[in-house]
């Protein structure tokens, strides 16, 4: 008898919540679409697909005949469709009840759509931890598809992760399908052939292994250089395809279901917190990140046992690395026990559809996919929760307002609430202004990330110095999207600036000679008093008293923020220096976009430029976003001289590095001349006038 093996393939395919639609229709044609063709053509093929609901709401809109495809290889048992969580959260880092509801949700919807409820989750870049055994059987799942790295991490061998295990929690049993590592670098990376040969090392007389592979459906031609790859001369599906079915006698393609009714599990494991190997690099700190990357790739080249001992960061670290991301994630929670806390009805539905939209992963994160970088994505995220909270406040709950610990950080901020809008301010940190967010046109204008250190910004710097030096890339053929550093511009190095500080607005300076003084920009003020409408705050430093108030007026569709400041000279001399206060806001500026804008004195501009204007320019300034129908009004008392400047980041993604425009940094300037004993006083006013009213449009478009 021959030696026999099956291959189980699963491809996992995704969109985030507010990605654009061209960049859709062009995954769809390079990707989706030819991989659907090749099954058509290779019927004897089995494999496993997952699309996630913002991917399957796409296709039903744009591509409804995708579906009927689709629908067609499930019923003759050719493909399987596996579920998840609908809109493709991170799970462990939801609540309970949001984790139980995001995995029916898509059950059931894939069982309307398919006519089969699912048996297999894909579970969200793979972020496991044990208390997720529960909550995937509790949902009906009875598998998930989990990485090489998952189950080294759970002491299995390397020449014992070719079949299933299982592991339980609280009593509830789930089967780990763990993708193999050689394949995943083969596949589709090395030629067909190639892949052949390793699974026919592989075949044992039993015919009792199976080799996993999940990944993404993207890199089968989504992803820079794989189309030609996959689909032009390289045609390396095809190729591959043709190579199983000649192969069949002695080679089997399964669906995961039909291994699970066939084959036992290998054994019982309990893996440990984790994800796949790059994830847990991105979510240590950028200069352990790159020792990390440095240790595993000497234990690899040496052959060192000390590889599956190797472990990076926890995924929850996330919260830790970046303000932003904690900020959004304590915002997603807040809003969860908000919407759990409406009366049922067709209101707290909509809620929580917007609440789930609001938890899609991909603004939570960041590695080489962009994540938290990607401004239209991350306003687009915070638009879903601000919607679902803005449903809860309709249907009577308090806006949320007073002192308390919003972030989690084990001090209090200050959280002003009213029916047009909210504010953040954080006491702690500069009194600063961590969120704004408007509710009728769903807008977070102050979501202005900070430029930060990333691991992958010395491998720009040493990019760019090789190709000074006239060298070459290094020729690997690439096993992965990292392995080919490229950018989209040339000297982006020089735009690596960071800040020493969080970008939130109303931020007080004093400068002397260029020189900050009292550290009033970052350091921790005193709370005197607040409202839900107005907090009151001071510090005093370097001779200086200052107070500073943030206040919320106005209506829905016309709020207004205002921040006052008096400096008081207690130092006993004269003081001769600049105050300045610092906003960050973002339009959706970013791309050059036409809608946002700054105007003054007759004259316009694109919300992603630089100016610079007297106190007499100044005067009527104000900035907006046509599309999103919002436009705020600047005034200040006395004038002030005013400059703007776009802060951008460089980051990296599949495509390589780039500039990404974060949002626009609007600073404001007095002279500041206090003789012993004498007080200023300066104040900013920004009045919104919104001409939608997102949740109005809603009830009428339904």
């Amino acid at each position: 008898m021959s030696r026999r093996i099956s291959l189980c393939l699963v491809l996992h395919n995704h969109q985030p919540v507010g990605n654009f639609g061209w960049v859709i229709e062009e995954v769809y044609r390079l990707a989706y679409e030819p991989m659907v063709g090749a099954l058509e053509r290779h019927p004897g093929v089995r494999l496993g697909l997952h699309y996630t609901g913002p991917l399957l709401e796409w296709l039903e809109s744009e591509q409804p005949r995708f579906l009927d495809r689709l629908n067609a290889l499930a019923a003759r048992g050719q493909v399987e469709i596996l579920g998840g969580a609908h809109f493709e959260p991170i799970l462990v880092t939801l609540p309970q009840r949001d984790r139980h509801g995001q995995l029916v949700r898509m059950r059931e919807d894939v069982a309307r759509r398919f006519g089969t409820a699912p048996v297999g989750a894909w579970l969200a870049e793979r972020v496991w931890e044990p208390s997720l055994a529960y909550d995937l059987a509790a949902a009906g799942y009875r598998y998930t598809v989990l990485d090489d790295n998952h189950l080294r991490a759970a002491s299995v061998p390397e020449d014992e992760m070719w079949g299933t295990y299982t592991t339980d929690d609280q009593g509830r049993l789930l089967t780990i399908f763990g993708t193999e590592k050689g394949l995943r670098y083969r596949i589709p990376w090395r030629p067909a052939d190639d892949l052949i040969d390793y699974l026919r090392d592989n075949a044992t007389d039993d015919g009792r292994r199976l080799g996993t592979m999940g990944d993404d459906g993207e890199k089968f031609g989504g992803w820079p250089g794989t189309h030609e790859l996959c689909w032009g001369k390289g045609r390396w599906v095809d190729d591959c395809f043709d190579a199983l079915a000649a192969s069949s006698r002695w080679l089997t393609t399964v669906t995961p279901s039909d291994w699970l009714e066939r084959e036992p599990p290998v054994g019982r494991v309990y893996v440990p917190t984790a994800s796949y190997v790059e994830m847990t690099q991105w979510a240590l700190p950028a200069n352990e990140a790159n020792i990390f990357e440095r240790l595993m790739t000497e234990a690899a080249e040496n052959g060192s046992p000390a590889l599956r001992f190797l472990r990076g960061g926890l995924w929850r670290n996330f919260q830790a690395r970046y303000r932003e991301i904690n900020d959004l994630h304590k915002q997603m929670l807040r809003t969860s026990a908000a919407v759990d806390a409406m009366p049922t009805g067709a209101d707290r539905e909509r809620a929580l559809d917007h609440l789930y939209r609001g938890q899609s992963n991909d603004c939570y994160w960041h590695g080489l996919f962009g994540g938290v970088y990607l401004p239209h994505m991350r306003l687009a995220t915070l638009a879903e929760l601000i919607a679902a909270e803005d449903l809860a406040l309709a249907a009577g709950a308090a806006a949320p307002a007073g002192v308390g610990d919003y972030d989690l950080d084990g001090i209090d901020e200050v959280l002003l609430g009213s029916a047009g809008q909210s504010a953040l301010v954080d006491v702690a940190e500069g009194a600063g202004i961590g969120s704004w967010d408007l509710r009728a046109a769903r807008l977070a204008a102050a979501s202005v990330l900070r430029r930060r250190p990333e691991a992958y910004h010395e491998r720009l710097r040493e990019m760019e110095r090789a190709r000074a030096r006239g060298e070459k890339g290094a020729g690997r053929t690439p096993t992965s999207a990292e392995d080919e550093p490229m950018a989209k511009e040339s000297g982006l190095s020089a735009f690596l600036v960071y800040d020493g500080y969080e970008r939130r607005s109303g931020l007080l300076r004093v400068l002397s000679g260029g020189t900050e003084l009292g550290g009033f920009v970052h350091g921790e003020w005193q709370l005197e008093r607040a409202s839900p409408a107005e907090a009151v705050l001071r510090r005093g430093a370097v001779g200086l008293y200052v107070r500073k108030s943030v206040a919320l007026a106005g209506d829905r569709l016309s709020p207004s923020l205002a921040v006052a400041v008096e400096v008081l000279n207690v130092s006993g001399s004269a003081l001769s220096a600049e105050l300045e206060l610092e906003w960050n806001l973002n339009m959706l500026g970013g791309g050059g976009n036409p809608a946002a804008y700054y105007r003054w004195d007759g004259r316009e501009q694109r919300h992603d430029g630089a100016a610079e204007l007297s106190t007499e320019e100044a005067r009527g300034l104000a900035f907006g976003n046509r599309r999103e129908g919002v436009e705020v009004r600047l005034s200040s008392q006395p004038p002030a001289h005013v400059r703007w400047y776009p802060v951008e980041t460089v980051s990296n993604s599949e495509a390589g590095f780039e500039r990404v425009y974060q949002g626009s940094c609007l600073i404001l300037r007095w002279p500041l001349n206090l003789a012993a004993g004498a007080t200023c006083q300066v104040g900013v006013t920004l009045d919104v006038a919104q001409s939608r009213d997102r949740a109005a449009e809603e009830l009428n478009h339904n």
